[in-house]
């Protein structure tokens, strides 16, 4: 089962030690993730500021460090409408990228998710299709690129542990149902992360884990970084 390290997200980079604006240092940091047992590494390329960005020389400086860290590993980054709120300004970066990550998440909930999703793939990018809420799920269902991506994430937002199974059984059908050949990755954030992680595990869908989506360990200690986090995803059934 799947496992990608989801190394540092759109936190501000003063949250954590290795939520860093240096992509060596968080490459080092994948790095060890990887050992610990992921299989895949989701990278939030950032400016000098530390800000997320998708302006083709950070994508190019972030994902030539990660896979210098990490050689062999499947490498995705973000699209997120923060990092460019303009659709048009994103879709021209996306076109001026040098360094192609092997895939990429696209939030069907954000407008312009079609044409980022649609250039991605004629880039030859893989696409990662974001669903967390059913505004989201409506629009990737009637999207002419929905059975095109490479897998769907259901997204859980940070919610009580005791709302997240049907939340999660919720979308998952729904996505099942109109694609049921296509991927699904569960995955949760803050107070749902890991029990969207063991449930996950009981679906036996591939999962994530990492400090974009937690700081902390299942037993509310702040984690020392990725490593330890996967770690505790893999001694909770993840991964292998």
């Amino acid at each position: 089962m799947l496992l990608q390290a989801c190394v540092n997200g759109a936190r501000d980079v003063a949250t954590h030690p290795w939520l860093s604006a240096d992509a060596a240092v968080v490459a080092q940091d994948a790095a060890a993730a990887v050992e610990a047992g992921a299989s895949e590494v989701h990278v939030h390329p950032k400016d000098a500021a530390g800000r997320d960005s998708v302006l083709p020389e950070d994508v190019a400086r972030w994902v030539s460090a990660v896979r210098t860290a990490c050689p062999g590993v499947p490498v995705g980054v973000t699209t997120g409408e923060w990092a460019q709120p303009d659709v048009a300004q994103r879709l021209a970066a996306i076109e001026q990228w040098s360094v192609l990550p092997d895939y990429a998440s696209v939030n069907w909930h954000e407008a312009g998710a079609d044409e980022v999703a649609a250039l991605l793939r004629r880039r030859g990018v893989g696409v990662e299709a974001g669903i967390w809420d059913a505004a989201g799920l409506e629009a990737w269902r009637l999207s002419p690129e929905r059975d095109r991506v490479r897998r769907v994430l259901v997204e859980l937002p940070d919610e009580a542990a005791d709302v997240v199974r049907s939340h999660a059984e919720g979308l998952v059908a729904h996505v099942a149902r109109e694609a049921p050949d296509l991927p699904i990755l569960l995955h949760g954030e803050e107070r749902s992360a890991w029990p969207a992680l063991d449930l996950a595990v009981e679906l036996g869908l591939p999962t994530r884990i990492g400090l974009e989506d937690t700081l902390l360990l299942p037993d509310g200690v702040t984690a020392p970084g990725n490593a330890a986090l996967v770690r505790a995803a893999i001694a909770r059934g993840a991964g292998g």
